[in-house]
């Protein structure tokens, strides 16, 4: 599985990559078909905080799931994507 990360309006340094990485490549657990995942990365500016949102999408044969978290921190937005899509990855696995 090829995984690509995108930055929009900074640059992620190499341990959130990392980290990106280990929790995305624990998906083909549940699915060992997946071909490629895309991740982005934004910070949204919304009053006194800025949010982390992340993006995910992952393809499979035959579909592409997409799971989108925001946090304060993008390792805890990352974590609630990687958990979304685990449920998808089950569902779509489970109908086959």
């Amino acid at each position: 599985m090829s995984i690509t990360i995108n930055n929009v309006g900074f640059s992620a340094d190499d341990k959130l990559k990392d980290f990106i990485e280990a929790k995305l490549n624990k998906l083909s657990r549940y699915y060992n078909r997946i071909t490629n995942s895309t991740v982005y990365l934004k910070l949204e500016n919304s009053g006194q905080v800025k949010d982390k949102v992340v993006e995910v999408t992952v393809s499979v044969p035959g579909k592409v799931l997409i799971s989108k978290a925001e946090d304060k921190s993008f390792e805890s937005a990352v974590d609630e994507c990687a958990t979304s899509l685990e449920r998808q990855l089950k569902k779509y696995k489970g109908k086959f």
